[in-house]
């Protein structure tokens, strides 16, 4: 039996587990959401992060990721045991078909995703006006890092792949504004003679998107 898993978030660039084989290419009537908590990695129970769950949507297309683990059964066991670790917040697994050039590529992928329901999975926060996620994700916290470098480093996966997710895009120039009025207030009150330049433009090369430091006088 060969194992395949879909990577739409962090497994997008950062598998974490030993795989034979990866192919970029998509799934169908699932979209991005960032509608899930998570308090033990980039976030904590008091500033939960917002991570990426599946949201189903008729006609969407998700691209990302297929890695095969073709080793062996203890192999597999192994690479389930320890995404069912890492993806705890996930409370189901689920099987859809992965494509390629528009051509059914696999017709069983493994794909990690949370029920919609509160009353079933307590990581599932829900939707949220943008400007509010925009903030939660700008000042989470956890200790695998902050919330706001798992944004950015899906942006960039997304980019390196060829195939950018408009939401993404915008959530993370959302959240750059936080980050450069948040930058801008410091400045105020420490009375520096350093002023932060973003640039907000809808450009698409992520590296572009870094904070400029300029002297002011």
């Amino acid at each position: 039996m060969v194992l395949w898993v879909f990577g739409y978030g962090s497994l997008a660039w950062n598998p974490g587990f030993d795989f034979d084989d990866k192919i970029v290419g998509f799934i169908k009537d699932y979209r991005r959401v960032f509608d899930l908590a998570c308090i033990d990695h980039r976030g904590t129970p008091a500033n939960p992060a917002r991570t990426l769950t599946l949201e189903a949507q008729k006609g969407a297309v998700c691209w990302g990721v297929a890695y095969c683990v073709n080793g062996g059964a203890e192999k597999e066991a192994d690479a389930i045991k320890y995404l069912e670790r890492r993806e705890c917040e996930y409370d189901k697994k689920i099987s859809v078909a992965f494509y390629k050039e528009g051509a059914c590529l696999i017709p069983a992928i493994t794909v990690f995703v949370s029920t919609p329901d509160r009353n079933i999975n307590k990581y599932y926060l829900g939707p949220a006006p943008l400007d509010q996620m925009a903030r939660q994700i700008a000042t989470a916290n956890g200790p695998c890092g902050n919330n706001r470098e798992y944004l950015f480093s899906l942006e960039k996966a997304l980019f390196d792949i060829g195939h950018e997710d408009d939401y993404v895009i915008v959530l993370a120039n959302e959240v750059r504004k936080v980050l450069a009025a948040q930058e801008g207030r410091k400045s105020k009150m420490s009375g520096s003679h350093l002023s932060v330049r973003f640039d907000f433009s809808p450009v698409h090369l992520p590296a572009l998107r870094k904070a400029t430091v300029v002297k002011s006088g």
